[in-house]
């Protein structure tokens, strides 16, 4: 980290790099940050130095086996050339509740953009087989759901998936796509057309490094992202052993809300989602309101637009047009506007208050959203 509390972006390509090999997850990543202060130090530590740091033995030679094979600034060309960026999970940018689980993903590749509407987001997941009545529910909410201002998460699948991401694009709501692959494959790919789309409004993201195919145990690990991030997680329908049902205990496991749509006892379909339902692990829904008042995300369309304020006077106007989306300190507030330490001090305390700056580190301040200038402004 720079003083001033930015990733260096020399550091973050030494991320990238060692986020290709295989084995280094939030545990190691820790370790070696622990050890080294850094990834830059990591990335050029002999197999001692990584043994000193927790590391095994057979991690210490995925490492020392990988490293001639991966070149860090052609890692982060490539992710320029794909129109993809990597979030740290040191980052202002990554997900804050994606941080709270028990395994985030320390880079979290992203192709589109994440903003702050995506704070109030919900997971609506099912089978790949939907029947009619399965797609009819999935269309409803997931419309339903976009229309309230709620980001809808899903996992570009076939099925409920692709039905959810298509409705919220159709209510012109934002959606986000979460791959379990690299950004630069679209699975299946039947749906390179909806990932674009999505990517235009919302994002798609992935902790696979570009390049990496689809493979069968990558979905699982997938789905905890699609439950971390969100609010809650709507199973629309899935059998006992479906994806959807293994996102519903994620979502359980990380303390996030889990709701369901009841089915005919005679669907195969609906199985999964009656089963969780009786047994308490999920809450029924019948209508887009029970999730809303359950989560007290009625009032999100007039949170959502109360995200563009207008500073409430010309002297905090005036501090605002210091503040940046980089963390600048009180002290240089005050040589830049030309205000007492008083005054800067007491107004960026309101205008946190209010949303429009956010404190990164002591007395350090970023600008935590666009505003608008007042009028006559």
């Amino acid at each position: 980290m720079t003083p001033a509390g930015r990733p260096s972006a020399d550091d973050t390509k030494f991320w990238i790099a060692f986020s290709r090999i295989p084995g280094i997850g939030r545990v190691r990543f820790q370790a070696l940050l622990d050890k080294f202060q850094g990834l830059e130090h990591a990335w050029a530590a002999g197999p001692t130095d990584l043994k000193s740091a927790g590391l095994e033995d057979h991690t210490v030679r995925a490492i020392t086996e990988s490293r001639p094979t991966i070149d860090p600034d052609s890692e982060v060309e490539r992710l320029e050339e794909a129109g993809v960026v990597a979030l740290r999970w040191d980052e202002p940018s990554y997900p804050a509740r994606l941080k709270e689980i028990d395994d985030p993903p320390p880079v979290l590749y992203c192709k589109g953009e994440l903003t702050d509407a995506d704070e109030w987001a919900l997971a609506v997941v099912g089978t790949r087989r939907a029947t009619p009545y399965g797609r009819q529910v999935a269309e409803e909410m997931s419309h339903q759901l976009a229309a309230n201002g709620i980001t809808v998460v899903s996992g570009l699948a076939r099925g409920i998936d692709a039905i959810a991401h298509k409705s919220a694009l159709e209510a012109d709501g934002r959606t986000i796509g979460v791959l379990a692959c690299g950004l630069d494959i679209v699975y299946p790919p039947e749906h390179e057309k909806l990932a674009a789309q999505i990517a235009e409004n919302g994002a798609l993201l992935s902790d696979y490094p570009l390049g990496t195919e689809p493979r069968a145990e990558h979905f699982p690990r997938r789905n905890r992202i699609m439950s971390g991030m969100t609010l809650g997680t709507l199973v629309v329908e899935g059998g006992i052993k479906s994806g959807a049902l293994i996102t519903a205990r994620f979502a359980i496991d990380q303390n996030r809300e889990v709701f369901a749509v009841p089915g005919s006892i005679f669907s195969a379909q609906s199985r999964g989602t009656n089963t969780i339902i009786g047994r308490g692990e999920a809450k029924l829904v019948q209508k887009v309101e029970d999730i809303l008042e359950e989560l007290n995300l009625t009032m999100v369309p007039q949170q959502v637009e109360m995200k563009e304020l207008i500073p409430a006077t010309d002297t905090e106007a005036d501090i605002l047009r210091h503040i940046s989306k980089e963390p600048i300190h009180v002290d240089e507030v005050c040589r830049e506007s030309g205000l007492p330490v008083s005054t800067v001090s007491s107004l960026l305390a309101m205008m946190e208050l209010k949303g429009l700056v956010k404190q990164m580190a002591p007395m350090a301040y970023v600008r935590a959203r666009e505003t608008r200038a007042p009028y006559g402004g």
